[in-house]
C-alpha cells in the first residue's frame, strides 16, 4: 500500500455528485457499522478510510462496500465530514495528527465516544472546523449484527450547531434517531447509559450468585432471573420506575431491609454495601417519584 495520495486518486477519481463526502479515521466495529449504513443510504459518498493495520483496513473496506483504503492521514483527500472512530484514549492524539496534515479552513469532524465531549478534538477547531460527538446507544460486539439492528437506534449528539446540523440528516437517512445532549452534560449522559445497561448487568450477576449460594438449582435460577427481568423491563417501560418498584425498601419495611443487608454483607461485603446504598434510594423513589434528595428530607430508613 503506497504512502501518498496518488494511490488513492488512482483508485477512485473524484466525482462531484453533490452529496457530502465522508472520510473515516479508524477501521473498527463502530466505524464499519456506521459507514456500512451510510453507504446503504445512498445519501453520501464514502471516500477514504484510514487504518494502521492493513489486514483490518482491507476487511473494513470490504465490509462497508465503499471507500478507498489509506494508511496515512496525509494521504486522505479533503472531505465534508470526517468521522474519527478510534478508542477514546486516542481521539486527542489522532485529532492533533490530523490537524497537522490539513491546511486551515472550514471542515467538520465527528467522534463517537459516549463519554468525551466534542472539544476533545480541539486541534481541529483551531483550523476552523466545527466539531460534534455522536454516540449511538447500542453495542458493537459484531459489525454485521450491529448493522442489522441499527434501524431506530438513538444517537446522542453534542457539540457545535453547524456540525450537528450537518450530521443529523445523514444519521436519519441511515435509520438512526438522533437527539441532542445539553452542553456540558456528556459525562452524566454516558453514566446514565452505564446505570441502565452495564451496572444493571452486574446486578443480575449478583442475583444469580446469591441464588446459587442459597442453594437454588442452576436451571431454576436462570428461569427466575429471566422471568423477573422480563417483567421488570415491561413494567418500567409501561408504568415508569416509581410505579414499577416493589419490595421491602419501597414499602419502608426497614426491619427486613436491615436483616437482609446483614445477610448479604456476611456473604458478599461489597454486594452488601450496594444493597444498603440502594435501599434508601428505592424508598425515596417510591415516595417522591425521584431518587434525587429533597431538602430536609427524612427517608425513614435505617
Amino acid at each position: 500500500m503506497a504512502d501518498d495520495g496518488a494511490y488513492v486518486q488512482s483508485l477512485m477519481p473524484q466525482q462531484d455528485t453533490g452529496k457530502p463526502k465522508l472520510n473515516l479515521v479508524g477501521a473498527g466495529s463502530v466505524g464499519m457499522t456506521l459507514f456500512r449504513r451510510f453507504a446503504g443510504s445512498g445519501a453520501v459518498d464514502i471516500q477514504d478510510i484510514y487504518g494502521r493495520d492493513e489486514t483490518r483496513l482491507a476487511k473494513a473496506v470490504s465490509f462497508i462496500g465503499a471507500g478507498c483504503p489509506v494508511n496515512t492521514l496525509a494521504a486522505m483527500r479533503p472531505a465534508d465530514i470526517w468521522f474519527i472512530t478510534v478508542p477514546d484514549s486516542l481521539i486527542a492524539d489522532v485529532s492533533r495528527d490530523l490537524a497537522a496534515s490539513r491546511p486551515a479552513g472550514p471542515g467538520t469532524a465527528i467522534h463517537c465516544s459516549g463519554f468525551l465531549p466534542a472539544r476533545e478534538m480541539a486541534p481541529l477547531s483551531e483550523l476552523g472546523w466545527s466539531l460534534a460527538s455522536v454516540h449511538p446507544v447500542m453495542t458493537f460486539a459484531d459489525p454485521q449484527t450491529s448493522v442489522d439492528a441499527f434501524a431506530g437506534t438513538y444517537c446522542g449528539m453534542e457539540g457545535d450547531d453547524d456540525a450537528i446540523g450537518c450530521v443529523a440528516p445523514i444519521l436519519e437517512r441511515a435509520g438512526a434517531r438522533p437527539f441532542t445532549i445539553r452542553p456540558g452534560g456528556k459525562a452524566l449522559y454516558h453514566a446514565a447509559a452505564v446505570f441502565s445497561n452495564n451496572l444493571a448487568v452486574v446486578l443480575q450477576a449478583i442475583a444469580r450468585e446469591a441464588w446459587a449460594e442459597a442453594g437454588v438449582p442452576d436451571e431454576i435460577s436462570l428461569a427466575l432471573n429471566a422471568s423477573l427481568l422480563a417483567s421488570t423491563a415491561s413494567n418500567v417501560t409501561k408504568l415508569g420506575p416509581a410505579a414499577a418498584l416493589t419490595g421491602p425498601a419501597a414499602r419502608g419495611d426497614w426491619s427486613v431491609v436491615e436483616r437482609q443487608a446483614d445477610a448479604v454483607a456476611a456473604w458478599h461485603p461489597q454486594a452488601g454495601e450496594v444493597y444498603r446504598s440502594l435501599s434508601p434510594l428505592a424508598h425515596r423513589l417510591k415516595r417522591t417519584g425521584s431518587t434525587l434528595p429533597v431538602l430536609d428530607e427524612d427517608d425513614g430508613g435505617p
